[in-house]
């Protein structure tokens, strides 16, 4: 006897893709059988062709609740989320009001947050100048490690750290730092250009590599976990293959974004594309892609940063005076499908990359994979329907995406969270906490 049998002829599996029927109880994987196998279950859900694919875990999104909540919300990212087969989020530290650098601010943020997520969420906490003394606390308190900037974050209640101040937080605490690598020596401002080669030339990749290069010194020194964040540059590749082999724990991302989009391509005063890094070319990319499918690269997350249209500066085309940050977390899974399967790469493929990569990053082990025991966090998704992205359709707070009018393959029919459909009517998500320094 089970709550809900989910039935399809492709589920995709740790092992590979194949049929089955997935039972699920107390919101727990409890079996994996044949497609055809007998069940009694309060709910039997038979997919036929459509996959099952288990619930995407993102690292990387900006909620920014409380504080600039007309930016984003937990209701309105969540439900984004959920809508593009996520299942689980990190919110990043940042920029929230106050920012998630000590244990008050923590609470503050989860009261926000409470009774209004549609996934499950768990925290990251920030490592600023002068704050390693509240880091213990706030890895005890459950956060799944800290971001720190090496450049400007864009809000000055963040401001970034040196060399000597990541040393001192990740001295502080055995923790996972996750890194925002570009080098303020390398980088210009663009002043008043709407020319987004102005804005690329002002960001080069020569900043990711040296601040990569710091990042990996201190996790050398220090002997700590560092993750890079939506890498952006190839040309940092090698020094992290490198750092890895000599015994570095260091780990990379990137994002959908650096992955399919071309900066050949985008039109000048398009500030949707502005993000930091910038995106690169399709040269730069198809590095990327070749890292991703050989492990270099561990994760595609969205590194979600929504704001309000406004602050785009839609109205004049600034690249440097926009907000940079892409919104995409309901997009994803359809973005990188779509190139992917252009490339040659599976649905499998795009759940390691995007589900148990990602769930394994921060230690849940109980996420971003079908097996029994894992949490019944399940997508129905249908592979092979085109549709074209109308921003006025996602669920994000402000609509504003750079791929609007653009046609994508993959459809996400069904999402469950712990075996209950996700509706965008009640919030069922709940709070996740890194148990492993409690």
């Amino acid at each position: 006897m089970a709550d809900l049998v989910v039935r399809s002829q492709r589920v995709v599996l740790p092992d590979g893709e194949r049929a089955a029927a997935v039972l699920v109880d107390g919101g727990k994987i409890t079996a994996v059988l044949a497609y055809d196998a007998a069940v009694t279950a309060g709910a039997d859900v038979d997919l036929a062709g459509t996959a099952l694919l288990p619930g995407l875990v993102d690292t990387h999104v900006h909620v920014n609740e409380p504080g600039r909540t007309e930016w984003e919300g937990f209701a309105t990212a969540t439900r984004a989320a959920a809508a593009g087969g996520v299942t689980t989020i990190i919110d990043m530290p940042l920029n929230s009001l106050p920012p998630t650098v000590d244990t008050e601010a923590l609470t503050i943020k989860r009261a926000a947050a409470a009774g209004q997520c549609h996934v499950d969420v768990g925290f990251w906490g920030g490592a600023i100048p002068g704050n390693a003394g509240d880091l213990p606390g706030l890895h005890d308190a459950g956060v799944f490690g800290f971001k720190a900037f090496l450049a400007d974050s864009g809000v000055p209640e963040f401001p970034p750290v040196d060399a000597g101040q990541l040393t001192e937080a990740m001295t502080a605490v055995d923790a996972l730092f996750v890194v925002h690598a570009e080098d303020p020596g390398h980088l210009r401002d663009a002043v008043g250009s709407a020319a987004y080669a102005d804005f690329l030339a002002s960001r080069p990749q020569e900043a990711e590599h040296a601040a990569v290069a710091t990042a990996i010194g201190v996790a050398r020194a220090t002997g700590r976990r560092v993750h890079i964040l939506h890498l952006s540059a190839a040309s940092a590749l090698p020094l992290i293959a490198q750092a890895r082999a000599g015994g570095v724990r260091v780990t990379a991302e990137t994002c959908p974004h650096y992955l399919t989009l071309d900066a050949d391509e985008i039109p000048d005063g398009a500030t949707e594309f502005k993000c930091c890094p910038p995106i690169r070319d399709t040269a730069n990319a198809d590095r990327l892609w070749e890292a991703l499918a050989d492990g270099l690269i561990t994760c595609v997350v969205s590194d979600h940063s929504p704001c309000t249209p406004d602050l785009k500066r839609q109205d004049t085309g600034d690249f440097a005076a926009a907000w940079g940050g892409i919104a995409s977390v309901q997009l994803g899974l359809p973005v990188i499908w779509t190139a992917a399967r252009e490339r040659g790469h599976t649905l499998a493929d795009v759940v390691k990359w995007m589900a148990r990569r990602p769930a394994e990053l921060v230690g849940l082990r109980a996420k971003g994979r079908i097996e029994v025991g894992a949490d019944a966090d399940l997508v129905a998704f249908e592979p092979d329907e085109e549709f074209v992205v109308d921003a006025h359709t996602l669920h994000h707070r402000n609509p504003v995406t750079p791929y609007a009018g653009r046609k994508l393959r993959g459809v996400v029919r069904t999402t469950w969270l712990r075996g209950g459909t996700v509706t965008g009517g009640d919030a069922g998500g709940m709070f996740l906490s890194d148990t492993r320094g409690i």
